[in-house]
């Protein structure tokens, strides 16, 4: 077949082969009443394809061009100077968190035993890294109907040993970041907002709408499947902090001090002409290291696909928002049976799902089994209470590694008594209407 063709002649036939396979296998049938409702789904096209194609010809397999081309544009998308993408969004938390910990921050960085504030109220991986270090989460309640963490305690959970803030905006609705930042600035703090069920969610502070993720001091994404966007697995984090860039960029790359990337040597002219630490005067740059770093980098191939889904990923949020707008409007006569989520102030979230809280009377098991058992998945949110799940056990036996500050009531209340529907891009309004009608006739037979 590539006989009479030059190397691009044949990469042109390959992808049309692709988009003609996509087009054949690949599309999905229409919706029809009673076909399984994901929480959440991928939503492409061929040029995902086209692009991871592209990428596996070149045989790069590393980050490369894609992946330069990706932390630009995204860096551009949020008005951030700087991106760096890894390869998951648990990675980016990781390596967001473990920046706060270098010594090249000198007084401010983080030393085990400092405190970190958070929630019990999320996915574990905003925590698992501030447990790993060897610091010490304080865990704060929540608020319904926002689901972010209640700000009136703050100053509760505050001790002399207070370093950061680490805190997830809750299912693309944006915590109350005004009284957060206001907080961190008056007590020097780091903030670390964990944006990886947000990205596109905006927040208006002093007259400004920004990204969320970009107010704090670094943001993370994530781009497992169900998320805002996707390349398999995948993550990002953002920053406008310089010094922060350079420390996510050498703890991801093995702790290494050197800048330069994988095929390309010498880019400051300096490799072989420095001393550092105890190491002889001009050892090889690319093997000097100043921080214990990992491999947390991602493939161009993910990358290929993150840059075809950032074309499509204002079309995302907008249709978030009109699917989450459509189920509150076929909802909300329930609101005497149900606590219907509700936007933080000052915000314009792009919502990752739509939080339903059960009201006394309407038993959560029951109605989260009747919406299953009528081919709509459900979700709790994630933990519910963190430190209730068996890898605390040892931490609760022992009363040590972690602090409440007050009670989680409202975090148990969330617990037992919450779950989620999806909005994701890929749902259409007969989708949404199936979900309205289901869950009501749940909540009628109770």
């Amino acid at each position: 077949m590539f006989e009479s063709m030059n190397q691009e002649e044949a990469r042109r036939a390959i992808f049309d082969r692709v988009k003609e396979y996509y087009q054949t296998f690949m599309v999905r049938p229409s919706y029809k009443d009673g076909d399984r409702i994901p929480y959440a789904s991928r939503v492409f096209d061929e040029q995902e394809m086209v692009n991871l194609v592209d990428s596996a010809l070149e045989f790069w397999l590393t980050a490369g061009r894609y992946t330069d081309r990706f932390e630009k544009q995204l860096a551009e998308y949020l008005q951030v100077p700087f991106c760096s993408l890894v390869n998951s969004g648990s990675s980016a938390n990781l390596l967001a968190f473990m920046a706060l910990t270098s010594p090249l921050l000198g007084e401010r960085s983080l030393q085990r035993g400092d405190e970190v504030i958070t929630v019990a109220a999320g996915f574990p991986t905003t925590v698992t890294p501030i447990l790993q270090f060897g610091a010490v989460p304080v865990f704060v309640d929540v608020t319904i109907p926002q689901y972010n963490i209640d700000v009136s305690l703050l100053e509760r959970a505050f001790s002399p040993k207070t370093k950061a803030v680490m805190l997830a905006h809750t299912l693309g609705n944006p915590f109350e970041l005004r009284t957060v930042k206001a907080f961190c600035r008056a007590h020097n703090l780091w903030l670390i907002e964990d944006n990886c069920d947000a990205l596109g969610s905006k927040y208006t502070m002093d007259g400004v709408e920004k990204f969320t993720g970009t107010i704090g001091d670094m943001g993370t994404s994530s781009f497992y499947p169900p998320h805002h966007m996707t390349m398999g697995e995948g993550g990002a984090i953002y920053t406008a902090n310089p010094l922060l860039h350079k420390i996510v960029h050498s703890l991801r790359d093995w702790g290494r001090d050197c800048v330069c990337p994988s095929g390309r040597d010498n880019m400051c002219g300096h490799r072989f002409d420095k001393k550092y630490g105890e190491l002889p005067l001009g050892y090889d740059h690319k093997y000097v290291y100043s921080h214990f770093g990992y491999n947390l980098k991602a493939t161009d191939m993910q990358a290929a696909i993150g840059c075809a889904q950032l074309e499509k990923f204002p079309f995302f949020v907008e249709r978030r928002r009109h699917n989450w707008q459509r189920l509150y409007e076929g909802l909300v006569d329930l609101r005497d049976k149900l606590i219907l989520p509700l936007a933080a102030p000052d915000s314009k979230p792009s919502w990752f799902g739509f939080l339903l809280t059960c009201r006394e009377g309407v038993n959560r098991n029951k109605l989260v089994q009747y919406i299953e058992s009528h081919n709509i998945q459900t979700r709790m949110l994630f933990a519910g209470n963190l430190v209730k799940h068996p890898c605390f056990d040892g931490m609760r036996k022992n009363g040590e590694g972690f602090r409440i500050a007050g009670g989680l009531e409202t975090t148990d209340r969330i617990m037992n008594d919450t779950f989620w529907i999806g909005v994701y891009p890929g749902m259409t309004d007969e989708m949404i209407d199936r979900m309205i009608a289901v869950v009501r006739e749940g909540v009628e037979l109770q």
